[in-house]
């Protein structure tokens, strides 16, 4: 990325210049701001760069220029300036806080807490505007920069020939195998390319003047020159408020519980796809009274009870979790076998665990492997069970739904639980249904100290009181993660993207996106509360570390991020992927790789070498177009969709339309980033 540096500027003329600028260093030793603008131009969606720079406070702030000061208390009280200054903006929003290695010991370690506090990159700088020194010695300074607290270091040197030049840019190489975040570059004429080529190397973005007339340092381009040769005529996405559909995990859930109620439920914020309108079929197949007025669905439920239904059959479309949650519930509401049937790529998938989790409870289910076309028998005998969560939490969101309907209390121990998430969704629905269900999450040592992190719990207990109804209830359904995931990615990558319609307390798995972006180094943003509209901004982004056991559905789109993050990152849980839509493991490698990104599996991870667009784009290395499969997998027609933003020439999918499936509104909005 191009970072703008801006110095010499009011406030209200840095807020003016942000609005052109992907990316911003603010000199705060050469801008004369308050404590609160400050504050105020660091709220910024635009990922800043906070720089002061002592000496320059010693030079240019008026209180410092009183010919009674001694040098050593001018220098003081610029360090102090400078402190509070930095420390301000870090506190405000800054992405990034840049201390010279010449600063104090004890002002850096205050700037570094607050930074780490904050969520802030701190970087040590070292600047040398004589010369440039051996490689030797221009290591150890990268060295000394990381020993003194640096996430990231950034070397500018002066060049007086092209050997200057070259000593500079071989550090990339060697700060690659070493793990360390360089930005490297020299200053002067000789220097001037080297801004351009340390994106070529790897640096996370480069440096320019806001116009030619203001360059920071000798040798610094505009930006507008910059942009011109780094980008040339690439076209970065930019939208208004994206308004999500609504969360099929919670719709599904909901409109199942709603039609086992006793009266009227009213459901707000619906939204159709093909597995929302198959739980509203099943709903009205159960009995239910179902009418949908635009986003307002009204259920009146059948009062359910134990083998209340006297029903044969069952079409479920192509939802496997409205499979997974009807099997159990139809062994306990009919009293003879039902027959499963479904369509397109439901039919043949395996469900797996299936037949052992029912048999833990003496209901029966064929054939065997299970898949759908299927026949299930009952009732649920309950009493305590102890079954495998390691295939996911789709049957068991099934089992907690329907053994309150048992005459007896039921116990229910799952061990090495997935998709957690999942299971508290379906008990936070059922809670808002009168459905009461105590549970225990439980783990080692781990998962004791980590406050309760869901990827270290080993067990759950789900204590079920027998003999419950279902009550009508009246509730508004959340906007999905699932389907925002593409749209995040996309904004984080390759321009800007704000979203409406969600809420960022949800137990949703994939609400794990916005972590996993933050963690990557994207600019986001909320305002308005947990509901309000979720900016994102591309920002310079790094490789991650990521276990997706409990957020498989996020599999496709984040690896399209990691293709555009630098360095390696490495995503585990791929053993959930194998019984999707799609071997979605295999498809997401061999999309990557079709594409000219280097994926591959190791054991359970996910394993995938990006670079960051500008490095793509000045090496000519965009993604690969061409034609792909999308497998008749919805999430990966929605992966390719964000990638062909960063490809080569056009991405042609072979079934588009799958999309409706999850979100058939797709196509439509995600045109309206691209126009």
């Amino acid at each position: 990325m191009i970072c703008t540096t801006i110095q010499n500027r009011t406030a209200g003329q840095i807020v003016e210049a942000l609005e052109h600028c992907g990316m911003a260093e603010i000199r705060l030793d050469r801008c004369s701001l308050s404590a609160k603008e400050i504050e105020d131009v660091f709220t910024s969606d635009v990922p800043l760069v906070a720089t002061c720079r002592i000496s320059e406070v010693m030079t240019s702030e008026p209180s410092l220029q009183d010919p009674s000061l001694t040098d050593q208390s001018r220098e003081v009280k610029a360090m102090q300036i400078a402190e509070r200054r930095l420390i301000k903006a870090v506190e405000a929003g800054a992405r990034y806080v840049d201390v010279e290695i010449e600063a104090p010991k004890h002002m850096s370690k205050r700037v570094r807490q607050a930074a780490h506090e904050n969520g802030t990159v701190f970087i040590r700088s070292y600047h040398d505007f004589e010369g440039t020194d051996s490689i030797p010695a221009l290591k150890a300074l990268v060295e000394k920069c990381r020993y003194h607290g640096a996430d990231m270091v950034k070397l500018v040197t002066t060049a007086r020939c092209a050997e200057d030049v070259e000593r500079v840019m071989s550090l990339y190489d060697w700060a690659r195998t070493e793990g360390i975040d360089l930005i490297a570059f020299c200053m002067g004429d000789a220097g001037r390319e080297s801004r351009l080529e340390c994106l070529k190397r790897g640096a996370p973005y480069t440096y320019a003047a806001l116009t030619a007339e203001e360059a920071a340092a000798p040798g610094q381009m505009p930006a507008s020159e910059m942009h011109k040769a780094v980008y040339g005529g690439f076209n970065f996405i930019s939208s208004g408020p994206l308004e999500m559909p609504v969360s099929k995990s919670f719709a599904q859930r909901a409109v199942i519980a709603a039609a086992l109620a006793d009266g009227e439920s009213h459901l707000k914020g619906y939204t159709p796809c093909g597995d929302n309108e198959a739980a509203l079929q099943v709903a009205r197949n159960l009995g239910a009274e179902v009418t949908v007025d635009g986003t307002d669905v009204t259920i009146k439920g059948i009062s359910a009870s134990m083998g209340c239904l006297d029903m044969k059959d069952l079409h479920v479309g192509e939802s496997g979790l409205l499979t997974r949650m009807m099997i159990p519930l139809m062994a306990q509401l009919c009293p003879g076998p039902v027959d499963f049937s479904g369509e397109k790529t439901l039919l043949g998938r395996p469900l797996t665990g299936a037949a052992e989790i029912m048999k833990a409870f003496d209901a029966e289910i064929s054939p065997d492997p299970v898949c759908v076309p299927l026949t299930v028998s009952g009732p649920l005998q309950s009493g305590r069970a102890e079954i495998s969560g390691k295939h996911g939490s789709q049957l068991i969101s099934g089992l907690l739904m329907a053994l309150p309907f048992a005459e007896r209390n039921s116990s229910l121990i799952v061990h090495e639980p997935k998709s957690i998430p999942y299971m508290f969704i379906t008990l936070e629905v059922l809670k808002k249904f009168g459905i009461k269900i105590g549970n225990d999450m439980l783990g080692g040592r781990d998962f004791l100290e980590s406050d309760g992190d869901w990827s270290l719990c080993t067990e759950m207990v789900f204590k079920v009181r027998g003999g419950q109804k279902y009550k009508a209830a009246d509730i508004v359904l959340e906007g999905d993660w699932s389907a925002a995931a593409n749209f995040l990615v996309a904004g984080a990558v390759f321009g800007k993207a704000e979203l409406s319609g969600l809420d960022t307390t949800s137990l949703q798995a994939d609400l794990s996106i916005m972590d996993i972006l933050m963690d990557a180094g994207a600019s986001l943003s909320q305002l308005d509360g947990d509901r309000g509209n979720i900016t994102v901004q591309r920002a310079p982004l790094k490789a991650v570390s990521v276990d997706a056991s409990n957020c498989p559905d996020l599999f496709p789109i984040i690896s399209v991020l990691a293709a555009f993050c630098q360095g390696t990152s490495r995503f585990s849980g791929v053993g959930r992927l194998a019984n999707k839509e799609s071997d979605r493991a295999a498809a997401i490698t061999g999309m990557l790789t079709s594409m000219g990104v280097d994926a591959s599996i190791d054991g359970d991870d996910l394993v995938i070498v990006g670079e960051p667009l500008a490095t793509r784009i000045m090496n000519g290395n965009l993604l690969k177009g061409g034609k792909y499969s999308s497998h008749h997998d919805h999430r990966m027609v929605m992966a390719l969709k964000v990638a062909s933003l960063g490809a080569d020439g056009p991405i042609e999918i072979d079934d588009e339309g799958c999309v409706a499936k999850s979100f058939p509104q797709f196509h439509d909005i995600f045109s309206q980033i691209t126009r």
